[in-house]
């Protein structure tokens, strides 16, 4: 029998206990060890629930127990304690606030939107590495004093739990959450009502949705819920699940996350008071409509459609995470046309779907792609590690045509992970400064935490073993229940009291599911993998999680390959697979695991987090040179599975790969691992781990992620918003943001420049062409230099509008030029009447061999953020005059 609706019942609390509504509604708690602790405290037979999900804990406490605790002095001092302690850690300033005098200040604040989120496992509202790197970036961000908003949507079936079959098959459940039985509250206006926000959709239907907020430290996250009276049955579950339902269903939900979410910001703003965002951030494309509800916003205040974008894209920032095309959604253009057609006049339908259109070579006309969206509607763009920058710039340098890779306007900041929520306490313990006792300030920001992690590997060793040996009673744990739910019977389960060994290698491997990750690849000769298993020196063993999407038959496929493996009589003592991989899974692997594996196809990994954590935690890495692991490994942090890139056979690559990765460790890694001495301590593994701390644990920070965003990406959108927005007359605008002057509406008078200049300069741009070459040959040696002069027609346009660049160096077989330096020409004069320049200038030559070297213009605009802005550039083409001769 299935109840027809569920509900939660609020415990009630005695009014000395009501302080515990406040610490557990901020989520602070799942990073705070001292609060956790506190809650374990209320009910210490129910521990593992305390520390991970209060709220539940909380409504399964007798209210005998809640009386004794409201009379308990020394618990309500305790309670008291973590009251003022996250007051002040809301309150007080932080490193945001230390940079105020920053010149053209910072960000009032920054809205960050994000399809998912991985805060706690109590809140299952993620899939994967990018909910969990959105999670770990507004954590940092609350630390950092940072005043983002977060926004997303409430699933009210989240993600899925996995479970396997008899026979090993994947099989998925979406278990229903009711929102009043999470730390979540609801936003309701200053009358108490409900806030709804609602979107129009095609065919005049509107989507209403209520707005829950997590409050994720000093970040309020906004989460949108369509679960609302307003809306009919099919609209009312356009939030049911995160990644779920068909084109249509996905296109709406990300109409709401993009427009619902932007009209979200505005309402809490309003409501809260907290300061309106400057900046908007899109995490991946899944928001990108968000800029045509700000454009809507802009427009409304008079400013045309190409104006209003130049606002848009100065202050938004784009963040692109996967460098496989698979993975960017992309809507039949028809079906964002429909929703689109019935606009405002201001706002057409056709500049809407030229957005997302793909009209670069080999393009599909008939599809909206909503990275190609991001990139049109953010004046700055990153990848998630410098290779994943570098390949994202080779992805999308369609967009930018007649431009090298090199020169396409994506840049990089490298993934970091929150230490708080991810280092074990034994580990974080070891770094402690006894002289500063209790730090209400994460202390693994700090680069002499790690030093003094390192320092004694006596005790690290220790705590490295505790660690290892909790892992394996977890997984012992996770094993026998995932039997049992196959249907054995505990008679059949005693094998698993001798699963796995607390003194054995232990590899760890848990990801997301798609091929390109490769989970079985260490299965490509079974014969070898199980004679590493099975070693009777130097035994490995491993210890693996992951979930296929639901509709990945091939990913599911892989897991059973896996599972039926691992189930063999002969190795599942040494090989387990872990069902329904999540957060608090995740935290026990990468802290008890002493190697963490990952060997994906290279350079398919965008970054790939969990490997930092691992090494957070002492662990060392074994992967191929993808994602950050080709950016930080230096030889000894690890281990590198060399990569055979230039096979053209898949088949024939994984059997490379594989055969390097079982000689690495047979040969090396476990080696290593089992060469201890007298006292049983393997010195040169911890002297790598040593090393790998105190060179990787700065550097893997969220924190420091968090910071590059501020000082790299959120101020400079910031100051070029406040320059769009000023009167022509008020400076940069940047002594009030988005006003001009101070106190006044603003005049958007540089939006209106750069969007008219932009037209004026695209209309005439097919006239400029370089007419004429000369170069000077009679010097050629090594240091010397090489004179030109270009002459440029300019047709409509002025030198003011354009640069002429000399561009040279190497060249390779095909006449590319390796390395390009670039260097301006200068004018020589003034045009003539038909508008033909002549340009002048040099090039430095340099080492002996082939050297080549092109003129080229570009347009100029001392509001363009990069050269490459417009896509434009003329170079000579087969016909124009290219001469040597005497310039002398």
């Amino acid at each position: 029998m299935r109840a027809i609706r569920r509900f939660t019942i609020q415990p009630v609390l005695p009014k000395q206990l009501e302080p515990l509504r406040s610490l557990m509604l901020n989520l602070r708690w799942s990073w705070h060890d001292e609060t956790r602790e506190l809650f374990a405290a209320i009910d210490p037979e129910n521990r593992e629930l305390a520390e991970n999900d209060p709220v539940a804990m909380l409504g399964s406490v007798p209210q005998e127990r809640l009386r004794a605790l409201a009379a308990d002095k020394k618990f309500l001092r305790t309670l008291g304690d973590a009251v003022d302690d996250l007051h002040d850690y809301l309150t007080g300033p932080r490193w945001y606030q230390a940079q105020a005098g920053q010149p053209g200040g910072l960000p009032s604040a920054i809205a960050y939107f994000s399809p998912e989120y991985g805060i706690t496992a109590a809140l299952p509202q993620y899939s994967g590495g990018l909910g969990i790197l959105a999670g770990d970036h507004l954590k940092a961000a609350s630390d950092l004093g940072v005043p983002l908003v977060g926004v997303g949507l409430l699933y009210r079936h989240g993600y899925f739990t996995q479970s396997l079959s008899m026979e090993g098959w994947q099989a998925e459940r979406y278990p229903a959450f009711d929102p009043n039985g999470l730390p979540l509250t609801l936003l309701r206006d200053s009358g108490g009502a409900a806030v709804r926000v609602t979107v129009g959709l095609a065919d005049g239907a509107v989507l209403a949705a209520q707005v829950w907020v997590a409050h994720v430290g000093r970040v309020p996250l906004l989460l949108l819920d369509s679960y609302v009276e307003e809306n009919d049955q099919d609209l009312r579950e356009v939030t049911d699940r995160l990644y779920g339902g068909g084109t249509d269903h996905r296109l709406r939900q990300e109409l709401l996350l993009g427009i619902g979410g932007v009209r979200a910001v505005r309402a809490y703003c309003e409501i809260s008071g907290h300061p309106e965002p400057e900046v908007f951030h899109t995490n991946e494309g899944h928001a990108g409509f968000l800029g045509v509800e700000r454009i809507r916003e802009y427009v409304r205040r008079g400013l045309s459609f190409d104006e209003a974008l130049e606002m848009c894209r100065a202050s938004t920032v784009f963040t692109t995470h996967t460098p496989v095309p698979a993975g960017i959604d992309r809507f039949p253009l028809e079906l964002v046309a429909r929703q689109f057609s019935g606009a405002e006049p201001r706002l057409p339908a056709d500049k809407i779907l030229w957005l997302g259109a793909e009209t670069f070579a080999g393009g599909d006309p008939a599809v909206f792609n909503m990275a190609v969206m991001g990139m049109r509607l953010a004046q700055r763009v990153n990848g998630v590690s410098q290779l994943h920058g570098a390949v994202s710039r080779m992805m999308f340098t369609g967009l930018w045509p007649g431009f090298d890779a090199s020169e396409v306007p994506i840049g990089s900041v490298t993934n970091g992970v929150h230490a708080p929520t991810w280092v074990a306490p034994e580990i974080a313990g070891l770094g402690q400064d006894p002289r500063r006792g209790h730090a209400s300030v994460d202390p693994a920001d700090d680069p002499a935490f790690w030093a003094r992690v390192a320092a004694d590997t006596q005790r690290l060793w220790q705590v490295r073993k505790l660690l290892r040996a909790r892992m394996i009673e977890d997984a012992r744990q996770r094993l026998r229940a995932s039997w049992r739910q196959r249907g054995a019977s505990d008679a059949e389960l005693i094998w698993i009291d001798s699963v796995l060994d607390e003194n054995v290698l232990t590899i760890g491997f848990a990801r997301r599911v798609p091929s390109y990750k490769r989970l079985t690849m260490m299965l490509h000769d079974p014969a070898r993998l199980t004679a590493l298993l099975l070693d009777p020196d130097r035994p490995v063993q491993f210890v693996i999680a992951g979930k296929a999407h639901p509709a990945d038959d091939g990913g599911k496929q892989l897991i059973q390959q896996l599972v039926r493996f691992a189930d063999g009589r002969q190795v599942r003592h040494r090989i387990v697979f872990l069902p329904d991989y999540d957060m608090a899974l995740a935290r026990t692997l990468v802290q008890g695991c002493d190697v963490w594996l990952n060997n994906p196809l290279r350079p398919l990994e965008a970054c790939g987090t969990s490997g930092m954590k691992a090494a957070l935690n002492g662990a060392l890495n074994l992967s191929v040179l993808d994602g950050w692991w080709d950016e930080w490994y230096d030889g000894d942090n690890g281990w590198a599975i060399p990569s055979a890139d230039g096979v053209p056979d898949p088949a024939r690559r994984d059997e490379l790969e594989a055969a390097a990765l079982y000689d690495l460790i047979g040969k090396s890694v476990a080696p290593l691992f089992y060469e201890t001495g007298s006292d049983g301590v393997p010195v040169r593994w911890l002297a790598m781990v040593s090393h790998t701390l105190r060179t990787l644990g700065p550097k893997a920070l969220a924190t420091r992620m968090v910071r590059e965003y501020v000082t790299e990406l959120y101020a400079p959108a910031a100051r070029a918003s406040r320059i769009l927005s000023a009167s022509s007359g008020s400076g940069n605008g940047a002594s009030s943001p988005g006003t001009s002057p101070v106190g006044a509406r603003p005049a958007f008078d540089g939006a209106r420049e750069l969007a008219s200049w932009k037209r004026r300069v695209t209309s005439a741009w097919p006239q400029v062409q370089v007419e004429h070459v000369e170069a000077d040959d009679g010097n050629l040696s090594p240091g010397g230099q090489l004179n030109l002069r270009a002459t440029v027609a300019l047709g409509a346009l002025s030198p003011q509008d354009v640069v002429v660049e000399v561009v040279y160096g190497r060249a390779g077989d095909a006449d590319e030029i390796l390395d390009p330096v670039r260097s301006p020409l200068r004018l020589e004069g003034e045009p003539a009447a038909d508008g033909v320049a002549r340009y002048a200038g040099s090039a430095e030559l340099g080492q002996p061999g082939p050297f080549g070297y092109t003129v080229r213009v570009l347009p100029a605009h001392r509001l363009l953020s990069d050269p490459a802005e417009l896509g434009l550039v003329t170079v000579p083409d087969a016909h124009a005059g290219i001469v040597n001769g005497d310039l002398r």
